[in-house]
């Protein structure tokens, strides 16, 4: 038996099915929520002002998991090696038990998404397409900066929430340690870094993006 290969055309359409299912909230998820099941004592415990804070944190690390899978997505829609494609499926993997468990814990803190999240999905993906189109080595020097600098955003994030929120907390330590190892894989794969424009100009997209995603 003969395993047809995907087409580019055939990735194109997996692309935008996965675009609409991410953007409803409809992808599976391969690992439980490290926070454990809802407590409904612990939602209770945290007062108006917490709550409120750590709903806009959680919405903008929602936000960045939503760019993650189309970054992703746009990578490994112009990829060009197998092994670079494979890579980065499995990043986006990951990175969609991160988008389920920041959407729940929204959820448990009557918080809600951004309603910006279609423009910064578009506007995402085609960075990640961008990247790739590149080459694979530049893919994966975009891939590493940009995990690195959420890395640290993430870690900014543990220290601002609440410390009575222990699950968002619980999440975005799993959260971070997750994008560390995609940093370092991005770097096995053939990253290098970027060159110090891109940085800041990526830093400063990063920073519309959270800022705005805090409230809106």
């Amino acid at each position: 038996m003969t395993i047809r290969r995907l087409s580019f055309a055939d990735r194109l359409l997996s692309t935008a099915q996965r675009s609409v299912d991410v953007l409803a909230g409809r992808l599976p998820t391969e690992r439980p929520n490290p926070a454990g099941p809802p407590d409904t004592a612990e939602a209770e415990s945290l007062n108006q002002a917490q709550r409120r804070l750590s709903g806009s944190l959680m919405r903008v690390n929602h936000v960045g998991e939503i760019c993650a899978q189309a970054l992703y997505e746009g990578q490994g829609l112009l990829a060009k090696s197998p092994e670079i494609r494979a890579s980065v499926e499995h990043a986006a993997r990951e990175e969609r038990d991160h988008l389920a468990w920041t959407a729940q814990r929204l959820r448990e803190l009557d918080s809600r998404p951004s309603v910006l999240n279609p423009l910064w999905y578009g506007m995402s993906l085609a960075m990640g397409a961008f990247a790739a189109r590149l080459g694979d080595k530049a893919s994966m020097s975009f891939m590493m900066e940009t995990e690195r600098q959420v890395e640290k955003h993430l870690e900014s994030h543990l220290k601002r929430l609440p410390a009575i929120d222990t699950r968002s907390k619980a999440i975005v330590a799993q959260m971070k340690q997750d994008e560390t190892e995609h940093a370092a894989t991005a770097r096995r794969m053939g990253g290098t870094g970027v060159p110090f424009p891109v940085r800041l100009l990526m830093k400063g997209v990063s920073r519309v993006m959270t800022g705005t995603a805090h409230y809106l």
